[in-house]
């Protein structure tokens, strides 16, 4: 583990600076109360993470679940939503110990590779109205149809009638960082392999409080930061838990909406494991039945405190993979930076502009995306490449999840179109 530190350490803190903004993002779309994000968070790094057999896999808050996670806190309230989640819980630990975790095994590649260039292409759209200092949409939200009444692309045409030319230059200025600490020469060097992050979010911090000295009409105001709840004593912090509501037992809304979230979190989270294990540089094969107990364990615990479903996020993976992470310790220390931050320092926290962070991820959606993958999609096949396209228009016009089950259905069909117009083979 120690000798792992030099690589993790520095990933862990590029994944917290980024799960910050999405987890109370994700929070904020489901309903329910910030800190509930955070809870979710540390969980995800601090029991998960151990319990889990992958090495790389971040869980946190999912955005693919807000809707549901909404209509249930409504119809069901917030203590009714987080019996349901504990529930949830119990049953994917069960599905884990009957080995249903073998499913993960047959996601067709077409599907991963496409989720995984899908993803990168909702986190380019979505990132740019930030990177541009619109900010009405939640970090984190995955999804085609915004809460603003918006698309992912009609989001674009109406953030350049709100532009704001400080988040443009800030942006501008971490991307370009970000850039070039890509470059060899730059990888090159001792001791800068994984630095390009701190100073791209060093110089976007540094480069609003200048225009708040010099120039405040200019100047970034609070709803284009990062935004952590600041209390101002343990017992106010302390009041952010919140328990299930046990008298709601005998509720049957309480139990299907369990089941729903129980099969739609295992699935989000096996299908990321797949594609986690794609993207590790060891190609380490992570134990799938394992993984679904160690979800059920966490969302057992986010319930009985007051937590958000958590599932495998491939964006905070990606990230963890990308920033040189080479064990589970990084989604561990990532997890107790989170802690650290809610109790000494938000305030500091509260000073890293969006637009920053919009760059880091813009970085992270170009490699998702992968254009040399199309090229290499297209010469497997059409039988390969057409599931690879459907999934990630899927993703791209839908959500995380209908896009994965869209891409399922077409590949189930290809697989089978395939083996059924190849010529059999008469063997004496």
């Amino acid at each position: 583990m120690l000798a792992n530190l030099k690589y993790d350490l520095p990933a862990s803190i590029v994944v917290f600076l980024v799960s910050i903004p999405m987890s109370l993002g994700i929070a904020l779309a489901s309903g329910a109360p910030l800190f509930s994000g955070l809870i979710t968070g540390v969980i995800g790094g601090l029991i998960v993470i151990p319990l889990s057999g992958s090495q790389l896999a971040i869980s946190g808050t999912a955005a693919g679940l807000a809707v549901l996670v909404f209509s249930a806190i409504k119809e069901l309230t917030f203590g009714g939503f987080l019996l349901a989640l504990v529930i949830a819980g119990i049953l994917q630990i069960v599905l884990g110990l009957l080995r249903a975790g073998v499913i993960a095994h047959y996601f067709p590649s077409a599907v991963i590779n496409g989720m995984l260039s899908g993803i990168g292409m909702i986190l380019f759209l979505k990132q740019i109205p930030h990177a541009l200092g619109y900010d009405v949409d939640y970090v984190g939200d995955f999804s085609f149809s915004q809460a603003d009444h918006f698309s992912s692309f009609s989001e674009l045409i109406n953030a350049v009638e709100f532009v704001s030319p400080a988040a443009i230059v800030i942006a501008l200025i971490s991307l370009t960082v970000l850039i070039i600490w890509e470059q060899p020469f730059i990888q090159k060097l001792r001791y800068t392999r994984y630095q390009g992050v701190f100073l791209a979010v060093a110089l976007g911090v540094i480069s609003n409080q200048c225009l708040l000295y010099f120039a405040p009409e200019w100047a970034l105001t609070d709803k284009h930061l990062v935004r952590i709840p600041v209390f101002e004593d343990f017992s106010s912090l302390i009041a952010q838990f919140h328990t299930p509501d046990f008298s709601m037992l005998d509720q049957s809304k309480v139990y299907l909406t369990a089941i729903t979230l129980a099969l739609v979190a295992s699935l989000e989270s096996l299908i990321c494991l797949e594609a986690v294990d794609k993207l590790d540089p060891y190609r380490r094969a992570s134990p799938a039945n394992r993984e679904l107990i160690a979800q059920g364990l966490g969302n057992m615990s986010c319930g009985f405190i007051g937590g958000l479903p958590l599932t495998q996020i491939i964006v905070r993976s990606s990230i963890n993979i990308q920033s040189g992470a080479k064990s589970k310790t990084a989604g561990a220390i990532q997890a107790i930076f989170i802690v650290l931050a809610v109790k000494f320092i938000p305030e500091w926290i509260n000073t890293i502009p969006l637009a920053t962070l919009a760059s880091v991820l813009l970085v992270v959606s170009y490699k998702l995306i992968n254009p040399t993958l199309f090229k290499t999609m297209y010469q497997a096949g059409l039988y390969h490449f057409i599931p690879f396209c459907v999934t990630i228009l899927g993703l791209v016009f839908t959500d995380l999840l209908t896009g994965i089950l869209i891409g399922l259905t077409v590949a189930s069909f290809a697989i089978l179109l395939e083996n059924f117009t190849k010529p059999i083979l008469n063997t004496p």
